[in-house]
């Protein structure tokens, strides 16, 4: 278990450095579509091209990052539900939705997206709009993030199965509140905060 657990933190690592370069994508595509908004308002045109380029860091995001989330445990999930569950049988169903639907699941979307691709870089597949972008750099991205959650998927089996066998941390475990209930207390305070100052 100890090799399997080293090949986990090595695609760990990889999903890791690979979601946090895609996050510059997204201030690449906000600055790109501020720009276009820019040109079009003062000097009335745009670009096909920088339309399109907001669009292929968007898909490059939600691809690239799909990884990431999972290595993140970002992706969403019936809390309410899992939490009456024990470690055990919430890592046991863990394994089973891996191994019965993400496995197939990329398998499938990534074998069906790699002729896509191929056919747009053989033929040279361009927009259809008018001075649009070449096609297969954004289709690419299809086989690319399926075969990359899917890698992420076998470290995270890994390290369920490690849990289960008593060799590793409960990595579905919650340490602390989430992102979301901190967000609900901070609401909650405030709205506290603003309720006293209006009867005082």
């Amino acid at each position: 278990m100890s090799f399997l657990l080293q090949i986990s933190r090595l695609i760990d690592a990889l999903s890791e450095l690979i979601g946090k370069s895609a996050m510059w994508l997204i201030l690449a595509a906000t600055l790109i579509s501020a720009g276009n908004a820019l040109v079009r308002k003062v000097f009335g045109t745009s670009s096909n091209a920088w339309l399109e380029i907001q669009w292929y860091l968007f898909a490059a995001v939600f691809m690239l990052g799909g990884g990431y989330a999972f290595l993140r445990n970002a992706h969403v999930r019936i809390d309410f539900i899992s939490s009456k569950f024990t470690d055990r049988t919430r890592n046991w169903i863990d394994v089973g939705g891996i191994i019965i639907f993400l496995f197939p699941l990329c398998y499938m979307m990534a074998t069906l997206g790699w002729p896509l691709f191929y056919n747009a870089w053989v033929s040279g597949e361009m927009s259809s709009n008018a001075g649009g972008l070449i096609r297969w750099p954004v289709y690419v991205l299809i086989p690319l993030g399926f075969a990359l959650l899917f890698v992420q998927g076998i470290s995270e089996l890994i390290k369920r199965f490690a849990f289960l066998m008593g060799q590793g941390p409960d990595v579905l475990s919650h340490s602390g509140p989430s992102e979301a209930e901190m967000l609900a207390q901070e609401i909650a305070e405030q709205e506290k905060a603003r309720q006293a100052g209006a009867s005082a």
